[in-house]
């Protein structure tokens, strides 16, 4: 029979810091290809920049992961904030981990769309964004103390498969699919100071901030703004919000222009967050068998005690790691001529249906349109050669594991993970330092015709080879822990 249950911990030096980083009304705001406007007309919820700063408890290697409501940044523009942030708190770019909340109510904010409306507003506001991001850093880093980190999970409902099946148009659809598998993993983190104090929190969960689709006109963080609000609301202390891989989850109502929607999501994930939180068990702490009372039944007791010196000195384990895993790119790769053909062939549609009054047209060729601009960013965005230099980070703190990774990938990695360290919290944040190549889809989803493996870059099986390359470099950090 079990005796103990162990908590994941982490003990460290941490600290937070907040930056609002809202963008102007009337800055260009088009994300989604359906849409029929440019400019936002105002804002739902700010955008903000959250920034944890961690180092070890013997003041070495520190790093800073950044929470960012954006939906994507351009590579160069990932690293102008990496590099701001780094000069800001002193410490190398390569450890500056920005971390999108991937929200499609921010708009692709791109220096390459300067041209379009409200476009001029787009290089300013970047401009501006990476020195408020560097100020919340060095807030963070100001407010750093010694902690430790207790994590836990939750469950939620908000996530759902989002490959449906369109029987009717013979043809599958990004929506929710209720026969699907959804990942509903919540993991929470409390960061404690010494004295007991909630310094900041963490929620890392796996859904497409979807809810706001091409209806919506207001620069928006989507459901993570609400579910911020009631977790800060009831701990009094930041919030950091790091994705996970919802590369085929999304919420189960989403595609819609009514903010209140997208409160009522975050509202969702935000008390399914308090409940984790609230089950923590006290910083330093495990939980052990205490033996047998007798009362009107002979009742087993448990109790909260300290930590062993071994507990304590894994708790106390502190180590960074980075690495590349070449994933090959699919051999049916679109060319960028070809491409540019079939997006003059979209514009020049576009124009017909104008003149004709076409509403519906318009709508139709704007999104065809739309899908030829980013297949083109992606397409300049990837390296020379017959594979994607796929880089992940790893942050070791105490039993938990951060794990970052670009692109967007599929819940089948993170649940990989989680199920072969059952012992460890593993967090994942995905779209961190990049957001190509793309998607990452299962193995199984290429050829048919399915969105994300139409537009994915790499192979069939380079998500696989990825989760097991990760899995192995975990089992190297941990000693070969497993279940």
């Amino acid at each position: 029979m079990t005796t103990v249950v162990e908590t994941p911990q982490s003990r460290c030096v941490a600290g937070f810091g907040r930056a609002d980083v809202t963008p102007p009304a009337g800055i260009y705001h088009r994300m989604w290809g359906a849409a029929l406007h440019d400019r936002a007309t105002g804002v739902h919820r700010p955008l903000t920049a959250t920034a944890l700063y961690l180092v070890s408890t013997d003041a070495a290697d520190p790093h800073l992961i950044l929470g960012l409501d954006h939906c994507l940044l351009d590579r160069d523009e990932f690293g102008r904030v990496r590099a701001a942030v780094g000069r800001a708190v002193g410490i190398p770019s390569e450890s500056v981990m920005v971390s999108m909340s991937h929200t499609h109510g921010s708009a692709w904010l791109s220096r390459s769309r300067a041209h379009l409306p409200g476009g001029d507003l787009i290089g300013p506001y970047l401009d501006d964004m990476a020195k408020k991001c560097a100020e919340a850093a060095v807030a963070a880093k100001a407010a750093a103390t010694p902690a430790t980190i207790v994590y836990g999970t939750a469950r939620c409902s908000l996530a759902a498969h989002r490959d449906y099946w369109d029987e009717a148009t013979n043809q599958f659809a990004c929506g929710f699919n209720p026969d699907g598998p959804a990942d509903d993993t919540v993991l929470v983190a409390k960061v404690v100071s010494e004295g007991g104090r909630t310094l900041g929190t963490v929620v890392n969960t796996a859904c497409h901030p979807t809810t706001l689709a091409w209806e919506n006109t207001l620069v928006s963080p989507d459901y993570v703004g609400a579910m911020r609000e009631v977790v800060e609301r009831e701990t009094a202390a930041p919030c950091l919000f790091l994705q996970g891989s919802s590369g085929d989850l999304g919420p189960r109502d989403g595609y819609v222009g009514d903010p209140a929607v997208a409160d009522r999501n975050g509202r969702q994930l935000g008390f399914a967050a308090l409940s984790g939180l609230e089950g923590l068990p006290p910083p330093g702490t495990r939980f052990v068998y205490a033996g047998p009372v007798a009362s009107g039944a002979t009742l087993g007791t448990w109790r909260h005690v300290p930590l062993t010196s071994a507990g304590m000195e894994e708790s106390n384990q502190y180590h960074a790691s980075s690495f590349v895993v070449d994933l090959p790119y699919r051999p049916d790769l679109p060319t960028e001529a070809a491409t540019r053909a079939e997006l003059a062939r979209w514009e020049a549609d576009e124009a017909a249906a104008r003149a004709a009054g076409d509403t519906e047209r318009v709508r139709d060729c704007r999104a065809g349109a739309e899908r030829m601009t980013r297949q083109l960013a992606r397409l300049a965005a990837l390296p020379p050669g017959p594979a994607y230099p796929f880089r992940v980070s790893l942050l070791r703190l105490g039993s938990a594991v951060w794990v970052f990774t670009p692109g967007e990938l599929y819940q089948h990695f993170q649940v990989r993970l989680r199920a072969k360290f059952p012992r460890l919290a593993v967090v994942v944040a995905t779209l961190t330092n990049d957001w190509q190549p793309g998607y990452l889809p299962t193995a199984a989803t290429y050829g048919k015709g399915i969105y994300q493996e139409l537009i994915a870059a790499v192979a069939p099986g380079s998500l696989e080879t990825l989760t097991e390359t990760v899995c192995g470099e975990l089992k190297t950090v941990f000693d070969g822990i497993t279940g």
